[in-house]
């Protein structure tokens, strides 16, 4: 699908096959939130920073839209929740793809927590965007992430089940989250055959963040999708250039930083 192809390529580096994206969907789930009260000016930090793509609800699109400045592929997402719900786990979906599309989406991303109560629910609507995906070619990114009552985020059995639901979806992009160690994460990867990129985590310093980037790319991740570990830095453009200088460049956490002696 070669429509499919070409938004790929504007939400990944084509050269190095991986991706910085910078989700800014919080405000729908926490609200008025550090780093994002206001967008343009936070959207452009992202881009200048050099980050690939953000990621947005659809009413946001044209309030986060800036008229110069540099490039960045658009993500519109479809799921939401909020954190005032009893089950801020439950997903639904409050958009379409071809709204997406009517919005200049270069791709779409959904959000689906197995092990949740209405886990059934938010995988059936993932079939059913999977299917408009096709139609349209829009490339899909599955935030998938290992969520419920005695279900421990970051085991590798349970990272490693999220990724191939995602896959047997028919995701193009991943994110789950890192399970903490390069070889259980490398075992993950190398069964998958979709790119597959780590969620931010929790926020840490910035030396810290990074070499775990680093080692999650070291085991086969195919880059990070960070939200608030991201636009809430002092110098969110700084901080995302370092980032994309480890995922695309290969350089160390502390050259990155420009801090090696």
């Amino acid at each position: 699908m070669i429509g499919k192809e070409i938004r790929l390529e504007r939400i990944m580096n084509r050269n190095t096959g991986c991706s910085v994206i910078i989700p800014m969907d919080h405000g729908f789930t926490m609200g008025q939130i550090e780093g994002l009260r206001n967008m343009p000016e936070t959207v452009n930090a992202v881009s200048e920073g050099g980050a690939n793509a953000i990621v947005l609800h659809k009413g946001m699109v044209k309030g986060g839209h800036r008229k110069s400045g540099k490039d960045i592929g658009l993500i519109v997402h479809l799921s939401a929740s909020t954190s005032l719900n009893p089950d801020p786990n439950d997903k639904v979906l409050v958009c379409t793809v071809e709204e997406a599309v009517a919005l200049g989406a270069d791709g779409i991303s959904i959000h689906i927590n197995l092990g949740a109560p209405n886990e059934s629910r938010m995988i059936e609507s993932a079939g059913e965007v999977v299917r408009d995906c096709n139609r349209w070619g829009m490339p899909l990114l599955i935030m998938i992430y290992p969520r419920g009552k005695g279900i421990d985020p970051v085991s590798p059995q349970a990272v490693g089940h999220c990724v191939r639901v995602a896959e047997e979806l028919g995701a193009d992009l991943i994110k789950t989250n890192y399970t903490g160690d390069p070889a259980s994460f490398r075992q993950i990867t190398a069964a998958c055959s979709v790119p597959v990129l780590i969620a931010g985590g929790e926020k840490g310093g910035d030396l810290e963040t990074l070499t775990t980037i680093r080692d999650a790319v070291d085991a086969g991740a195919a880059g990070v999708c960070m939200g608030r570990n991201a636009f809430q830095r002092h110098d969110t453009a700084r901080f995302v250039a370092a980032v994309c200088r480890v995922v695309h460049e290969g350089v160390s956490p502390t050259e990155a930083l420009g801090t090696e002696q």
